[in-house]
């Protein structure tokens, strides 16, 4: 007898054997054959009900950073599907494993302009590298067996639009999960030995060289400060790279570009030799596009050499099998007075940073938020940080090691990214402590979700830093310069939403507050509980170091560094000619 099972539940059961143990959605009349799937399946996969579809599929895009499983979503027909777009896309810009199911009327209904009904296909074709509508109820658990395939294989999106009657139909129970060829490890390419030896002659060639280290580094911390070492080479890093190599590493100047350390800044003005090593930096084009220096990129994906640069040398590889090859064939070099300038610039930046982070009088800052974020985080932490004036702060003042990760939208951008992030990182690692860290403006999108983290029981750090405006827009309208428009924010009381909402709320209004908020916060999530801190900070805006700060057209002036409270600040040529590396 020819065993059956319905189209809906063998979907799932596809969808399962890739090791997905959740699946974010909202219900909807043209998704309720995938309801009914999920209500016969919830003993093996867990549906977590989202209040849009867009944190979702945030979500989703999260769970594929963070583990490199491919992250699922659903949405109804209509509404349901476009709400999954921001999601969507910031997965693709990303370059993350995500499929989403979306809702179509009945096949029958189809073409008789029925509620809800649209072509939805074409919506999807510039997001997805896979895009089909299920014709036939035999042929959706197939469909969703390829569509993983093709997430996983371009790295990208996949949409399966499914006529919401064929879930509910019975087919032939028959294996339809091709998973297990998954388990073949890729081969991951090797560097030319001559081309290392020709990034070592140029190397050895420069003045001043810098390695620029992206998140493809992730795995190779040791070996790279090994290699800083021994050449004397100090690492700028991309702001997703932060705890790829420790944030005390001393010869780790932090990220460039507006989220940034005003020494990496620095050292791209000056540097002759600047080597990339497994770095998607979105702002090069800004930042060092036009820059004079000797451009070595190093990546395992060929399609983007050159795309940062005009390209003198590019290597196809591993990055931590280029650092060992580069380590194995280089001989030691001397104490180099460039390197030397750039740790003391950049021990006495972070010196100026724990100053602002120390401070107790005056009125309640971001600087002193992060302090606290330091102290309780654990070595494992997971950090969602959402978009925003939060993603220089916590690019700044998060003090991070490679067993932490942090998690943003990072190519796209999306404000509201936090709240789906932390609740991906929770379901993902259940026993590590996760932070979402966010402005009122990007937490006021998609606060509705704290239900979710309530729901289900998210033990979620949520930390809202209130300063009633759109600052990091707020800084760009000043920097054009032109008038200050649009971008104030009406006032709400965060901790009494999130009251409203079953979670602890705590209001942070002084300096003297916080350390306490933060010790009461700890208790609620040690209990198995969210909690909320709506820290009550000005408007302030942190020293603006992707501003020119070179001696050749100095912004040190008094007047500037008292108007950043950074007088102990000084260019980075004066550290050059203190160890006499002019």
């Amino acid at each position: 007898m020819v065993e059956k099972i319905q189209a809906g539940v063998a979907m799932l059961k596809v969808i399962e054997s890739w090791g997905v143990d959740h699946i974010y959605g909202y219900p909807g009349g043209s998704i309720n054959s995938t309801m009914d799937s999920l209500q016969k399946e919830q003993e093996n996969i867990k549906y977590i009900q989202v209040r849009h579809e867009q944190v979702g599929a945030l979500a989703a895009a999260a769970d594929a950073k963070l583990t490199g499983k491919v992250g699922v979503a659903f949405g109804s027909a209509g509404p349901g599907a476009v709400n999954l777009l921001n999601g969507l896309y910031d997965a693709k810009e990303d370059h993350v494993p995500v499929l989403a199911i979306v809702g179509q009327v009945p096949h029958d209904r189809m073409n008789y302009d029925y509620f809800q009904e649209f072509n939805e296909a074409p919506m999807f074709d510039d997001v997805a590298v896979y895009n089909r509508v299920v014709m036939t109820p035999e042929s959706l658990p197939y469909v969703i067996d390829k569509a993983i395939r093709m997430a996983y294989k371009e790295n990208g999106v996949a949409v399966v639009i499914i006529p919401n009657d064929f879930g509910y139909v019975q087919i032939t129970d028959n294996h339809y999960s091709t998973e297990r060829t998954r388990n073949q490890e890729q081969p991951k390419p090797e560097p030319d030995v001559e081309m290392v030896r020709e990034a070592w002659d140029m190397i050895k060639a420069a003045k001043y060289p810098v390695f620029h280290l992206g998140q493809g580094a992730r795995g190779a911390t040791k070996e790279i400060e090994q290699l800083s070492e021994k050449l004397q080479i100090p690492i700028i890093i991309t702001g997703l790279a932060k705890g790829v190599v420790p944030d005390d590493y001393k010869g780790n100047v932090g990220p460039s570009n507006r989220a940034s350390s005003k020494v990496a800044n620095e050292l791209i003005k000056k540097t002759d030799l600047l080597i990339s090593i497994g770095a998607n930096f979105p702002f090069a084009l800004a930042v060092y596009g036009d820059r004079p220096f000797k451009y070595i990129q190093v990546d395992n994906d060929q399609a983007i050499f050159g795309r940062h640069h005009s390209l003198d040398l590019g290597i196809w590889s591993d990055a931590k099998l280029f650092i060992e090859k580069l380590s194995e064939i280089s001989d030691d070099v001397a104490p180099s007075p460039f390197y030397k300038a750039a740790v003391a610039a950049q021990k006495d930046w972070r010196t100026y940073l724990k100053g602002l982070m120390d401070r107790t009088e005056g009125p309640l800052e971001y600087e002193q938020v992060y302090k606290q974020i330091n102290r309780v985080a654990e070595e494992d932490a997971v950090f969602s940080m959402d978009v925003g004036d939060n993603t220089i702060n916590s690019f700044r003042f998060l003090d991070m090691n490679p067993k932490q990760k942090i998690l943003t939208s990072a190519l796209f951008a999306t404000m509201g990214c936090g709240i789906p992030g932390a609740m991906a990182s929770k379901l993902s690692f259940p026993d590590r402590q996760v932070f979402n860290i966010a402005g009122d403006g990007a937490f006021s999108m998609v606060m509705q979700d704290m239900i979710t983290e309530k729901r289900y029981n998210l033990p979620i750090i949520n930390i809202v830093t209130s300063n009633r405006h759109l600052s990091f827009i707020k800084s760009e309208q000043d920097d054009v310069p032109q008038a200050e428009f649009g971008v104030d924010l009406t006032d709400a009381d965060y901790a009494k939403i999130a009251e409203g909402m079953g979670v602890k709320g705590i209001k942070v209004d002084t300096p003297d507050q916080l350390e306490g908020a933060f010790d009461e916060a700890m208790k609620e999530v040690d209990a198995g509980r969210p909690v909320l801190i709506d820290a009550n900070i000005t408007d302030k805006r942190g020293i603006p170091v992707e501003l020119d700060l070179s001696s050749e057209d100095s912004v040190y002036t008094p007047e500037f560094l008292k108007k950043w409270d950074a007088e102990q600040l000084k260019p980075f040529d004066e550290y050059l000619a203190e160890y006499s590396a002019e």
